[in-house]
């Protein structure tokens, strides 16, 4: 299966498309209380300006991928074609925010109605796509959210698994270690033991050889003794 770029590039979209909503924003509220040539409106204006430019980039490597998936065919990646047309929808709702903030910053105004033949005006805005453009960017949003849960508890439950399985090796270790030890503790009984009974038998050795020099010993004083006495009867 291809790797769908999609969600990556949609995260960078989104922030910048918060971004740029929040400095409108700023715009709308500097424009409203200071002069058309103040130094703080035209930095928020070409702040703004430099913004929409930069979600525009972004916007269009997210359609470029829509366009892959399309070319290419969703199932390649893994999608359904509700999917590959709610992204669509997506990339042409950033855009219209951003020829809306872009018609603000240049002092543009949007075509939302006209006159009619009484003089009164008349609305032509699609207010109902437009209420169904920021439902389906919730929707986006909501799944995007959503997903990135659920990645989020993939990579938890894959930190689990492994750190489970590096338990289960640890515990294998640790249990064929203790058998390791038993085997030399019972080994070092089984020399001490030895040990013992050799030093044993070494002090039996030397306490018969003591023994047995000393009747010797007292076999020959007697002789000697004995042949004294004979030759002092003889003289």
């Amino acid at each position: 299966m291809s790797t769908d770029p999609y969600h990556a590039v949609q995260q960078e979209v989104q922030a910048s498309l918060q971004n740029a909503a929040t400095l409108r924003a700023s715009y709308m509220r500097i424009r409203s209380t200071a002069r058309e040539e103040s130094e703080e409106l035209i930095w928020a204006r070409n702040e703004l300006k430099a913004t929409l430019a930069a979600l525009e980039a972004d916007l269009e490597d997210l359609e470029e991928s829509v366009n892959v998936v399309e070319s290419t065919g969703a199932r390649l990646f893994g999608l359904e074609e509700s999917e590959v047309i709610d992204r669509r929808r997506y990339v042409s709702h950033v855009r219209r925010e951003i020829e809306s903030m872009r018609a603000e910053v240049e002092g543009r105004s949007r075509p939302s109605s006209m006159v009619g033949p009484s003089g009164r005006a008349v609305e032509t805005s699609t207010l109902p796509e437009d209420e169904d453009s920021q439902a389906e960017w919730a929707k986006q949003e909501q799944q995007m959210i959503i997903r990135q849960q659920d990645e989020t508890i993939d990579s938890i439950a894959g930190t689990l698994n492994t750190l489970h399985e590096q338990a289960g090796l640890m515990g294998q270790e640790i249990g064929e270690h203790i058998e390791m030890l038993d085997d030399l503790e019972r080994g070092v009984d089984h020399s001490d033991a030895k040990l013992n009974n050799a030093m044993k038998r070494m002090r039996n050795f030397i306490r018969q050889t003591e023994e047995t020099k000393s009747g010797w010993c007292i076999v020959i004083l007697i002789i000697i003794l004995m042949a004294l006495l004979l030759a002092v009867i003889l003289v």
